[in-house]
């Protein structure tokens, strides 16, 4: 998967992971799509691809996106989609212990020191 999906499977995993999802959270995600996607864009494919996942399928998924999304992108757009995570995450105000554990993965396996 390109960059700019696997930065939106990620993204919206971590919106699916606390089972909850609310405007804050697609405000962040839909600000992730202007600036990856200067055009109009149908995600489709891609929610169907997303939305047939089980959940015990979710980390396997996301471990294979952050790694698609590493492998095509530079520092700072790594950077940048660490702070989509993380909005994401806070945007209902609470970030619960699975939303921590997918951060982890993600700050572990990117190190953005």
């Amino acid at each position: 998967m390109n960059k700019t999906m696997a930065g939106y499977h990620i993204l919206m995993i971590l919106s699916a992971v606390d089972f909850r999802f609310n405007v804050k959270e697609d405000e962040v995600i839909r600000a992730y799509l202007v600036q990856e996607f200067p055009f109009q864009v149908s995600l489709d494919k891609q929610m169907t691809i997303i939305s047939h996942l089980k959940h015990s399928e979710w980390e396997a998924h996301f471990i294979k996106a952050l790694e698609d999304f590493y492998d095509d992108s530079t520092k700072e757009e790594r950077i940048k989609l660490l702070d989509f995570a993380l909005q994401l995450c806070k945007a209902d105000e609470v970030i619960t212990k699975t939303e921590n554990h997918y951060l982890d993965l993600l700050f572990n396996a990117w190190d953005p020191q």
